[in-house]
């Protein structure tokens, strides 16, 4: 698969690029809609909809505010059930540890289900660089590993694609890596699964080891919760002789009764069903059914960053449905890989920077790529205040110390700060800057500071100021000075 999004650019350059890919675009909206739909239909069944996301955000904030307890009942539960647990505070640690995993199984190809922490991670690509090869077994995930591409959803990583090349790249790379797709293959959805069905069989049959990731995590009995659509997952944890999880730390919930609440919002949320169709539950190790070995790894990976910022922290809450991604007008154009991430959409926007920081211009560009309308929000159900959030973040790229920020973007900044806390500098500046205003060029600027206006028109600048018109038409002070005593600051009507 291609390495990874390391090195992707900015938000601003990737959606350019794919804004400009009419069939991208058009794959997407339909994909969008067409899930915006069913969800819309079926939260419309359940008249205690909004106390359901009112219970899933409670619990979720119950368990970060504890996360250490939670984490140490899971853990001793886990052991009690004949599992083993291991703890990575970071992705090269986690890989390590999976990588050793299945190295003392002595195993060269493993089957894997789709897991988000994985791919946050870069363990497929970790397990090549050791020998091992690790085969996608989730369509969408077995899609983008045959066609060497980067995810573009959480729910359905593989939407920016449609059935016609779906089924070009099976054609053309299935037979490199096992059983070849019929020479007669079409793009029929039902002929598709076929292929991919029989591409995977053998390999099940075949793989002494199997990895998955997890969407819960239940403390009060070590239990791990995974759900899906195609019964894919079920053939990894079932068939393997050893079974590795791999979770992130804020995946744990208290209670089965707890349970109860996500299962209800997750499949209506993600895939506008009223049920996923297989729900997975496994409990340590049980002799003669499943595998031998079962070893959770509970990856923190920056969510401990995450969860020291007060507001931040509700974005670890997420239990990846994919709603807010469905719902977004700038998703919808933009497509998820535009976002440089494996969490792509409003909620990646805001989780990339906390998990990473937003020290490099990839993450720092994150938290722009919204409308700010809201939407996301509403549909949101573990009610994360994603705008909240996300102009957050917007405030401490813009105020604070990232090394982000364009050193002349710095010095303007640091001068136009003196300027404003020293009124009468600040006045002299503002009737300096009004009358040249008209040599000001109105569409660029010259130099370094082309950059602001490549997203900004500079204004006509009016011959009088709000407080000049204000002091004359009103009665006030007129002088060189504003009234009231204080600077004139340029405001205009």
């Amino acid at each position: 698969m291609t390495e990874s999004f390391v090195g992707w650019p900015p938000f601003p350059q990737a959606a350019r690029a794919a804004t400009a890919d009419d069939q991208l675009r058009a794959n997407v909206r339909r994909a969008t809609h067409t899930i915006r739909a069913k969800r819309d239909a079926l939260v419309a069944e359940r008249p205690d909809w909004q106390e359901l996301r009112t219970a899933a955000a409670a619990v979720k904030d119950d368990v970060l505010r504890r996360l250490d307890i939670y984490l140490e009942r899971l853990a001793d539960a886990v052991e009690g059930a004949g599992g083993v647990v291991h703890w990575a505070t970071d992705a090269a640690e986690a890989n390590a540890v999976v990588t050793a995993l299945v190295r003392a199984t002595g195993e060269k190809e493993i089957v894997k289900a789709k897991s988000m922490l994985s791919e946050e991670i870069g363990l497929d690509e970790a397990l090549a660089a050791a020998g091992i090869d690790t085969r996608e077994t989730d369509l969408a995930e077995i899609i983008l590993q045959l066609g060497d591409d980067l995810p573009s959803h959480i729910v359905v990583p593989s939407m920016h694609l449609n059935r016609s090349q779906i089924r070009d790249i099976f054609r053309r790379e299935m037979g490199k890596h096992g059983r070849p797709a019929p020479d007669d293959l079409t793009d029929d959805p039902q002929a598709l699964a076929d292929a991919s069905r029989l591409h995977l069989r053998e390999k099940f049959l075949r793989a002494k080891v199997g990895i998955t990731g997890a969407n819960f995590l239940v403390a009060e009995s070590g239990t791990v919760v995974m759900v899906e659509s195609e019964g894919n997952g079920r053939m990894c944890l079932t068939l393997p002789e050893t079974l590795i999880t791999v979770a992130g730390i804020e995946k744990v919930i208290p209670s089965w009764r707890d349970l109860e609440i996500y299962l209800e919002l997750l499949a209506r949320s993600a895939t506008g069903e009223r049920m996923s169709p297989y729900v997975s539950t496994w409990t340590g190790v049980t002799a003669q059914d499943g595998p031998s070995a079962f070893h959770l790894v509970l990856v923190d990976n920056g969510r401990t960053r995450a969860l020291r910022d007060e507001l931040g922290r509700e974005a670890l809450r997420c239990i990846r449905c994919g709603a807010c991604m469905n719902i977004c007008p700038v998703y919808e154009r933009t497509g998820g890989q535009a976002y440089g991430s494996v969490y792509p959409g409003p909620i990646g926007a805001i989780l990339n920077p906390l998990l990473k920081g937003a020290d490099d211009p990839q993450t720092a560009s994150l938290p722009y790529a919204s409308a700010l309308c809201g939407a996301c929000d509403d549909v949101c159900p573990v009610r994360i205040d994603i705008t909240g959030n996300l102009l957050a973040l917007r405030h401490r790229v813009a105020e604070g110390e990232a090394a982000v920020k364009h050193r002349v973007e710095r010095a303007a900044f640091d001068a136009m700060a003196g300027f404003m806390s020293h009124p009468a500098l600040w006045g002299a500046a503002v009737r300096s800057a009004a009358r040249i205003g008209v040599a000001v060029p109105k569409r660029h600027l010259p130099g370094p500071l082309g950059g602001w206006t490549d997203s900004r028109r500079v204004p006509d600048i009016p011959a009088e100021s709000f407080r000049r018109w204000w002091a004359r038409t009103e009665g006030g002070r007129h002088d060189d000075g504003p009234p009231h005593g204080s600077a004139d600051d340029g405001s205009r009507s």
